[in-house]
């Protein structure tokens, strides 16, 4: 659905009629004195009946779908899809708890300790499911490893998978079951966005990270625990009150929060919800489309249809992009163009004299010389040149933001924030333009990433990059045993068999 769509096909012409001239009754100074004479009961009570049009059961309609999408029998595209995405983020999990948001996540767990139902990834951490969700989660974003979905903005591997994986600990689930619940929870993280459509979100200084990482991740774990409609009605309600997140992250200069804004919160509030509700917790049973729901209080033109709209038949999790590069999204297509021309041309740190990098102006500023090597598009283009490829090693090391060679070369690179580049169908591309000693340029439009549903890498392309993250940390047995184990996850009797690769 395009943006200009509202999704409100439901309103009857009366009832459209009816909204704009009470609201336009309110407005007038004459209205807000007979509104200020009315009880407030009658109010709500007028405006409830216009809201029920529109979104008929809303609520009801998700909940019933989300309680009846682990029986369901995926296609093998979905199964494949999602079994990357787990090994991905599994991925992300271990090669971030070597760094610092990671670090500070597992210490603060470890304080915390907890009742023995869920581990915590390359420790021999026993914690409960909520305290395990937290740390694994914010290891999940402690870098720029795990997915992300470019129409939405929203990553839902890192808090999604977390959450389901805690959660099936806690309840002892199969691989069936956890992939079914993946692929749930990432449906809701990209849809709850596409409902209070991202732009408008983002328009009011808001982070839609953090709302689709809660939603996410509570439907993730509310499928594990086997709700039925009316819990599932709740967990909906709970994760409609945690939703949160201002854009202030981006002037996080150590990722910890924007780990935690992006990751750890929703995993941790998901799991929250859900045993919450397991433990006898009630709410509210119409969040969606009751009155003073959520997607009028978060959007401005909310497409509430979007939350239901071909559930069944269309998954999000085969729309998400898997990062081929370990460094910040925007830079994926740039770099991609860059070692296609340095390929093709024989490009090398002594005969570059300048690099030019078009991208578009939201994505731009992202990575505009940030303080964090792997987000810094000036100094990762600036180590691609010098060194010819990028890994996690070289990308992650802020020593080399103060080599003198890194240093000097990067004075050779240009960052241009381009309106041209800011397209719906390819909101993170990248142009680059090289000149080579002499005078002579060449160029390269990457529209689309390797890694992205346009440009999708195969399973033995995100299991190298498995290998890349995981080895360094578990060795190569473990490694290559959780390859396999992910691979054939559908077959595994009891998630809690995967500590053996996971764990020390």
């Amino acid at each position: 659905m395009s943006d200009d769509q509202t999704g409100d096909d439901n309103l009857t012409q009366s009832d459209d009629d009816l909204l704009i001239t009470r609201r336009r009754t309110l407005q007038s100074a004459g209205g807000l004195l007979a509104a200020a004479s009315l009880p407030t009961a009658s109010v709500a009570q007028n405006e409830a009946p216009i809201i029920a049009a529109r979104r008929p059961d809303l609520t009801g309609r998700l909940a019933r779908y989300m309680v009846s999408a682990r029986d369901l029998q995926l296609p093998p595209s979905v199964m494949l899809a999602a079994k990357h995405r787990l090994l991905d983020t599994l991925s992300a999990i271990v090669s971030g708890a070597r760094l610092k948001p990671g670090e500070v996540a597992i210490e603060y767990v470890r304080q915390q300790a907890g009742i023995p139902e869920a581990s915590v990834t390359t420790t021999d951490i026993m914690t409960s499911a909520v305290n395990a969700a937290l740390a694994n989660a914010m290891s999940a974003h402690a870098d720029e490893t795990d997915d992300f979905h470019p129409f939405t903005k929203a990553h839902p591997g890192c808090s999604v998978v977390p959450a389901a994986l805690a959660m099936a600990e806690r309840e002892g689930s199969s691989g069936d079951e956890l992939l079914k619940s993946i692929v749930l929870g990432y449906d809701l993280s990209c849809r709850f966005l596409v409902a209070l459509r991202p732009a408008l979100v983002r328009a009011k200084h808001r982070s839609a990270e953090g709302y689709s990482s809660t939603f996410g991740a509570t439907a993730a774990a509310a499928s594990l625990a086997r709700f039925d409609e009316t819990q599932m009605r709740y967990a909906l309600s709970y994760a409609v009150q945690q939703v949160s997140g201002v854009w202030s992250w981006v002037r996080d200069v150590e990722h910890i929060e924007k780990a935690f804004d992006f990751s750890g919160m929703g995993a941790r509030n998901g799991v929250a919800a859900t045993t919450m509700i397991q433990a006898g917790f009630t709410g509210v049973l119409d969040a969606l489309e009751g009155e003073r729901n959520v997607l009028d209080a978060l959007s401005t033109d909310a497409a509430p249809e979007e939350l239901v709209a071909d559930l069944g038949s269309r998954y999000y999790v085969e729309e998400t992009a898997i990062k081929t590069f370990p460094v910040g999204y925007p830079i994926q297509s740039p770099l991609a163009a860059f070692f296609r021309l340095r390929e093709e041309h024989g490009l090398t740190v002594d005969n570059v004299e300048h690099i030019l990098v078009r991208l578009p102006e939201d994505g731009a500023r992202i990575v505009d010389s940030r303080s964090m090597p792997d987000v810094n598009v000036q100094h990762i283009m600036t180590v691609a040149l010098v060194d010819g490829m990028i890994n996690f090693e070289n990308s992650h090391s802020f020593e080399r933001m103060s080599d003198p060679v890194v240093v000097a070369a990067r004075e050779r690179i240009e960052l241009v924030a381009d309106p041209e580049l800011v397209v719906l169908d390819a909101p993170r591309s990248g142009f680059v333009e090289v000149t080579v000693n002499g005078g002579r340029k060449v160029s390269l439009f990457v529209s689309h990433a390797p890694g992205t549903p346009e440009n999708p890498l195969d399973s033995e392309g995100v299991a190298a990059k498995a290998r890349e993250l995981v080895t360094p940390i578990l060795g190569a047995a473990k490694t290559a045993g959780l390859i396999d184990q992910v691979n054939s996850i559908e077959e595994l009797a009891d998630v809690r068999d995967l500590r053996a690769y996971l764990t020390l």
